[in-house]
């Protein structure tokens, strides 16, 4: 490649950059999901779950319709298992939590 060529991509990539910028409530929802999620699940597109049995965030829409899961946010999530916590998250987490799963689809 020339350095011409590896110039105007790196052009290229700073001119994109603010257009894939993640908005503010994805950027909160990311922070919620490292904060609280992040120590079972894996919280973004490529790494494993620390624990086996918890699904990969990025997998979620596979099984649930993102917007869906806001009333099992709202409502508590309980599972089978006694390592999983049980949340319950307010309005504002549920929105912003919502925004990052979307983005992981």
């Amino acid at each position: 490649m020339t350095r011409h060529f590896l110039y105007q991509v790196a052009i290229a990539a700073v001119l994109i950059a603010p257009a894939v910028a993640a908005s503010p409530a994805e950027q909160r929802g990311k922070a919620f999901a490292l904060n609280n999620c992040a120590k079972c699940h894996s919280v973004d597109r490529v790494t494993q779950s620390p624990l086996k049995i918890a699904p990969p965030f990025r997998t979620l829409h596979e099984r649930y319709r993102i917007e869906t899961l806001a009333e099992a946010f709202a409502e508590g999530i309980y599972t089978g298992h006694p390592t999983m916590p049980a949340f319950q998250l307010e309005a504002d987490q549920i929105n912003d939590l919502l925004a990052y799963l979307k983005t992981l689809e």
